[in-house]
């Protein structure tokens, strides 16, 4: 049944980053009607909400945006960085939308940057321990159960970044719809291309709690 459960995760997983690629795609083809790039968008937010400490900067790779807390900025690849389109101005402000996040001290935001230590350490460790587990369950279980714990954590992290990534696209789409720098249609744009993106989070979390039941499976099945 676990089985099944990942192969149709797998299936839609497929189809929502297949979507979500064809419509970035689109989006990032339109030009954004104020002409801004995705660099002034963000800097832009960030002074409408008075925060000062934060830095833009432009990263390498596709697809490679985030926001880093620890270091405070906001990166941007390179396509959006100088990016004039829809696509680019979503991207950005959702990123910034994390930065307002850790300002005004978001407490799922906290949350996930709390577990980021433990887990980036744990998940070097967690493959082999799985796989260890798996080829002595019969003799050592106990070593399946503990991978079973440390898989559980990463899970909960998958689940726990589904309301911070919501809600900096919430904080994105109404600081877009005041600031008119984009029209009408293309804040409906923005807000399809961050819907598009927040699926891809979505199918993550479910793919890593199936995943987990399918070791739990094999611990139980072991007992059988």
């Amino acid at each position: 049944m676990s089985l099944v459960l990942m192969l149709g995760i797998m299936l839609a997983s497929w189809l929502v980053g297949a979507r979500f690629k064809s419509r970035f795609k689109l989006y990032a083809a339109t030009p954004l009607s104020s002409g801004l790039t995705g660099e002034e968008v963000a800097q832009r937010m960030l002074a409408e909400h008075n925060i000062k400490d934060v830095q833009v900067i432009s990263t390498g790779g596709q697809l490679t945006d985030h926001y880093d807390p620890t270091k405070r900025t906001v990166n941007l690849s390179q396509e959006v960085y100088y990016g004039r389109s829809v696509a680019a101005a979503a991207v950005a402000a959702h990123e910034v939308g994390h930065a307002v996040q850790h300002a005004t001290a978001y407490s799922w935001l906290q949350f996930r940057s709390a577990m980021v230590p433990a887990l980036s350490v744990t998940s070097r460790i967690m493959p082999w321990i799985l796989l260890a587990g798996v080829l002595t369950l019969q003799a050592f279980p106990q070593l399946l159960l503990v991978g079973i714990v440390l898989f559980a954590g990463t899970t909960l992290f998958t689940f726990v970044t589904l309301p911070v990534e919501f809600d900096a696209s919430r904080r994105a789409l109404v600081w877009l719809d005041r600031s008119n720098i984009a029209q009408s249609q293309q804040h409906t744009m923005a807000k399809d291309a961050l819907n598009w993106a927040a699926m891809t989070y979505v199918i993550a979390a479910l793919s890593s709690l199936a995943t987990l039941l399918y070791y739990v499976s094999i611990f139980m099945n072991r007992r059988d």
